[in-house]
């Protein structure tokens, strides 16, 4: 008999999250569903379990240091283990974001979700992962984070919408996740980024064009990678996003 493998989501109660949590149950995983509001994540557990997945709440605040030992905690007493754990808890940090007149503590509230956050849960549940014949880190990016993209090929800066909170936040969020893979290099653990493209969220206010399930895609592929797939990339749907 097959075991039935386990994955963390954060930010799981809404959006990406819910629907990569969707997209694994619906592969056979068991997801913990982790969610700072109990009654959003009881809502999507109740949600998801009517649509047949094994899925069970986890509270959980990847900004709080006490919530997220609480968390591996509780993960450790049900299941012992974990399988594959997606990053995708996220902040924008709202506005305005304009390098010179930006309110520095924007930036730092944005940095402690979006980076120290993915930090302090992925170091909390190494140990967990650690227990898993094949486990995967997922940490959700953005095209936002791609120097590459952020600058014209003669390397001109790009039109477009100035968020030196967030967009800043996820390039470092990707030299993070480089750092990881080197460092676990020699494990058994594949980490990657993966970027969802522009998808309708209430993070965007559903400016959107594509679907929070479309948006899922690429974290569940990498989420359940075969062994010996890539690691260390920042993937999307069409390939390899550019640094």
């Amino acid at each position: 008999m097959t075991e039935t493998k386990i994955a963390l989501v954060t930010g799981a109660n809404k959006g990406i999250g819910y629907e990569i949590a969707a997209g694994l149950g619906a592969l056979g995983w068991s997801v913990g569903v982790g969610a700072r509001d109990q009654v959003r994540r009881e809502e999507a557990v109740t949600r998801l379990r009517a649509a047949g997945v094994d899925a069970f709440g986890v509270a959980l605040d990847v900004a709080d240091d006490r919530s997220v030992a609480e968390a591996a905690e509780f993960i450790a007493g049900r299941t012992g283990r974990l399988d594959a754990l997606v990053n995708n808890a996220g902040i924008t940090g709202g506005g305005p974001q304009q390098p010179s007149s930006v309110d520095p503590q924007i930036i730092r509230t944005v940095v402690e979700t979006n980076v120290i956050g993915v930090i302090r849960v992925t170091n909390a549940m190494l140990p967990l992962l650690r227990h898993s014949a094949s486990p995967r880190i997922v940490n959700m990016s953005s095209s936002v984070g791609s120097l590459t993209r952020q600058s014209g090929p003669g390397g001109e800066t790009t039109t477009g919408p100035v968020a030196v909170a967030y967009a800043p936040s996820k390039t470092f969020l990707n030299a993070v996740t480089l750092q990881y893979a080197q460092e676990l290099a020699d494990t058994n653990i594949l980490i990657n980024l993966a970027c969802p493209g522009f998808v309708a969220t209430d993070l965007n206010g559903f400016r959107g064009v594509r679907t929070a399930a479309e948006g899922a895609a690429t974290a569940i592929r990498l989420a359940t990678l075969p062994d010996g797939g890539p690691t260390g990339g920042f993937f999307e749907d069409a390939g390899v996003v550019p640094w």
